[in-house]
């Protein structure tokens, strides 16, 4: 399986958000929905929740579209 490497630029990010800002869905919306199909992995373990905190080296799989991997990137952190 291939994994896209989405770098953000703080400590943690919500799922719904991650996915968001990594393309994958247009909406938190979205994110629930497969939730309750189960058919969103965080770690290879199925996810409940949308606002679970993902952090640096998590990898999100979404069954039928792909897996990310959470990379945080100090270099642009803001702040």
């Amino acid at each position: 399986m291939n994994i896209e490497e989405v770098k953000i630029d703080t400590e943690t990010i919500q799922l719904d958000q991650f996915l968001k800002w990594a393309g994958v869905l247009g909406s938190c919306g979205e994110t629930k929905a497969l939730i309750a199909e189960r058919r969103i992995k965080r770690n290879g373990e199925t996810e409940s929740a949308r606002r679970r905190q993902l952090h640096d080296g998590d990898v999100i799989e979404v069954e039928g579209l792909g897996a990310w991997k959470v990379v945080h990137d100090e270099v642009h952190e803001k702040g």
